[in-house]
């Protein structure tokens, strides 16, 4: 086995964005490991080291050297690859060629089967690491992508980056290795924090790498995020019950902007605090990259967090300084604020009128007017009394209200927890506020539900009449295009639909589609409506699954077009239940439903004449008649679970018919008796489920 070495190879630039910074670190593993393997290098793990100025991946023990490899390839017997005189035919010289060798090479030799073939023995030997780890590093350097962001040319070099390339450090072991890109040499040298410790500094090898960069003031990103966290977290404990807001993005953001943080509080002047927070809160966080600080009540205080990439010595200077730029961005925020508060909300209801939802949809004005109508028969349907109504309808109408505010035009992500303050400031009902705060809800896989049924109502109407109108315009979201987000909001209907049994969503989507058509927009209602049924049914079926109920039971309920989400998880959830406790009966049954199934014929009717009925069909039929009140009662209850027990009452009554009773009689009469008598039984279970499915996935 060859001698082994640490490899490393950094690129230094000037300032990467944080963005494009984490996209490379996922890239360059898998770039390095691809190549060495490809090359025949073996070599054991790959880890990467990145910081605004630099991207590096470190290998551990990569050989010095490829394997010798000796292959002997076996081709066509010695008979077909030479012909009489001992020439070369054209299968000899395909199998030759295919190799990389003349045909004169070719070996023969008598295999273990006794028949004579012909070989073609290739030796390929060992090749030093260093030319080939020479090419890699250009190579992976030219191949790492910036979706999102131009690559830049510089000097005059034809070699793209995303930041000027300044530097490039290569070693395998102590030694160099040589290579270039862009015009940049490389060598043994990196360079440390610009400021704190500027100036080249050499590295001895891929092992003592890491520790130089600290001692030039330059930590990786996983050493810089716990510095930061621990830092944050004596700040909490400093300040009892209070916590500071780091969400994801801006905190991966603020990692990758520095490389030897110095975690700073700085305050802003407490008149800001009378603006509403989120629109605080998100100006400092988008603007600045400032964490929020919030009390024990969750109230916003006055101090922020801030990560300084300074030298530490000068973090008062940087605390003033900070706090002098966040003080212009909050004026804006509360300036805007207070601009609105002097306009109505009906004036700004009117000017939606100039804002389009949707070119072939209209105008976001008569969407509200759509979403008053829908959120006033979600209401309804929900058990909502007069006021309940009057308000879901209130709160449609004012619901899109913000988006011509200015400050929702500036903190685009706070549509709907503005309209809710200026609703509050314009003595709207508290209900009222609140549902147009929250009536974007779910935004996302796991977000919170509107609090109230009000809330629920004007967020279903809202997501509901989003998704009819795509899908009556013919441009439903596809495998790559969603630009409505259709599939989120399917989602999130379905979602609170199963909070409110008793809305029916057929009903709506035909409702949604109406509505529609009374605005003057042509398409066929029942197609689109049957489109719309299907999408969601869709849906359903995902969320069932990812519960964790079978396949094939989620298949036996949808069948028979159940929808509303309440009732189609519950069916199912049951038909999973029974299936559990009596896997037998409900196997048994599938498999006599579907004979009964493909033998019944619809055309011939339920009327049984009993007169014609033999012990067994009496039995069946008797059996039938009492299932069908069973299972009437059951979903007429929405005991789904007495449902499913009604029909595994059927196994016995089904498997003597099939038993004792040829159905296929020789007299007319006789048979389309039996057959009417099928049809009667499988109508016990039309209402339920199609209990075939459950025999499909056998």
């Amino acid at each position: 086995m060859a001698d082994t070495l640490d490899f490393l190879l950094e690129i230094g630039v000037e300032e990467m964005p944080s963005a494009p910074l984490i996209n490379a670190s996922k890239q360059l593993p898998k770039l390095v490991e691809s190549r060495l393997d490809a090359a025949g290098l073996s070599h054991g793990a790959v880890r990467v080291v990145s910081s605004p100025r630099r991207l590096a991946a470190i290998v551990e023990s990569v050989a010095c050297e490829t394997e010798a490899i000796h292959e002997s390839l076996r081709g066509p017997k010695a008979q077909i690859a030479f012909d009489a005189d001992g020439n070369p035919t054209k299968a000899a010289q395909g199998f030759a060629r295919k190799c990389g060798i003349d045909a004169s090479e070719l070996s023969r030799a008598v295999a273990d089967d006794g028949n004579e073939y012909v070989f073609a023995e290739k030796n390929v030997p060992s090749a030093p690491a260093m030319p080939i780890l020479s090419t890699l590093g250009h190579d992976v350097i030219a191949a790492i992508e910036w979706p999102n962001y131009r690559s830049q040319r510089w000097g005059s070099e034809h070699e793209t980056f995303v930041r000027p390339i300044r530097w490039i450090c290569a070693l395998l072991g102590s030694e160099v290795v040589p290579m270039s890109y862009a015009g940049v040499t490389s060598a043994n040298v990196t360079f440390g924090h610009r400021v704190l410790a500027p100036g080249a500094r050499v590295v001895a090898d891929p092992a003592a790498y890491e520790g130089v960069l600290e001692a030039a003031y330059v930590l990786s990103a996983e050493r810089r995020e716990a510095v930061i966290r621990e830092s944050i977290s004596k700040i909490e404990s400093e300040r009892p019950g209070s916590s500071v807001d780091t969400p994801k993005r801006i905190f991966d953001e603020v990692v990758n902007l520095c490389e030897w943080p110095t975690v700073l509080v700085g305050k802003f002047d407490e008149e800001y605090l009378k603006v509403p927070q989120e629109i605080i809160c998100e100006s400092m966080l988008s603007n600045q990259r400032y964490f929020p600080i919030f009390d024990a009540e969750g109230k916003l205080t006055r101090e922020f967090v801030i990560v300084s990439n300074a030298d530490p010595k000068v973090s008062a200077t940087v605390v003033s300084g900070n706090e002098r730029v966040v003080r212009p961005r909050l004026d804006d925020a509360k300036f805007f604020f207070e601009e609105d508060l002097k306009h109505s909300m009906e004036d700004f209801v009117q000017r939606l009128g100039i804002v389009t939802f949707q070119e072939k949809l209209g105008t976001t004005l008569q969407k509200v007017e759509r979403m008053e109508k829908i959120a006033g028969a979600v209401a309804q349907a929900a058990g909502q009394d007069e006021t309940g109504v009057a308000n879901a309808v209130r709160a449609a109408h004012l619901a899109k209200a913000d988006l011509v505010s200015q400050a929702v035009v500036e903190f685009t992500n706070q549509q709907g927890v503005m309209g809710g303050y200026y609703a509050e400031a314009a003595g709207e009902p508290a209900e009222v506020a609140c549902a147009i705060r929250e009536h974007y809800r779910p935004r996302f896989a796991g977000d919170e539900l509107p609090s109230n049924t009000c809330g629920k109502c004007v967020a279903i109407a809202d997501k509901l009449d989003t998704c009819c109108g795509i899908f009556a315009i013919d441009e439903p979201p596809t495998g790559s295009s969603d630009p409505f987000a259709i599939r989120r909001s399917a989602i999130g209907i379905i979602q609170m639909l199963r909070t409110m049994p008793s809305v029916h969503l057929a009903e709506l989507v035909d409702l949604a589609l109406a509505f529609y058509k009374e605005q003057g927009l042509e398409f066929d209602a029942e197609a689109v409506s049957r489109k719309v049924c299907q999408f969601f049914a869709g849906r359903l079926k995902s969320i069932a699954k990812d519960e964790g109920i079978h396949l094939d039971s989620i298949e036996a309920v949808s069948a028979v077009g159940v929808i509303d989400p309440a009732e189609f998880i519950a069916r199912a959830r049951a038909l999973d239940t029974a299936r559990a406790e009596q896997p037998e009966v409900f196997d048994d049954l599938a498999a006599a439903f579907t004979r009964a199934h493909n033998l019944a014929d619809a055309s011939l009717g339920t009327e049984v004449d009993e007169s014609k009925l033999g012990n067994a069909e009496r039995a069946l039929l008797s059996a039938c008649v009492e299932g069908e009140e069973k299972v009437s009662s059951a979903l007429a209850d929405s005991d789904f679970e007495a449902a499913c027990g009604a029909l595994a009452a059927l196994k016995e009554p089904i498997d003597r018919f099939f038993d004792d009773v040829l159905v296929m009689d020789e007299h007319i009469d006789v048979r389309e008796n039996r057959l009417r008598l099928l049809n009667r039984f499988a109508g016990v279970f039309a209402g339920v489920a199609d209990i075939s499915a459950l025999s499909r996935k056998k």
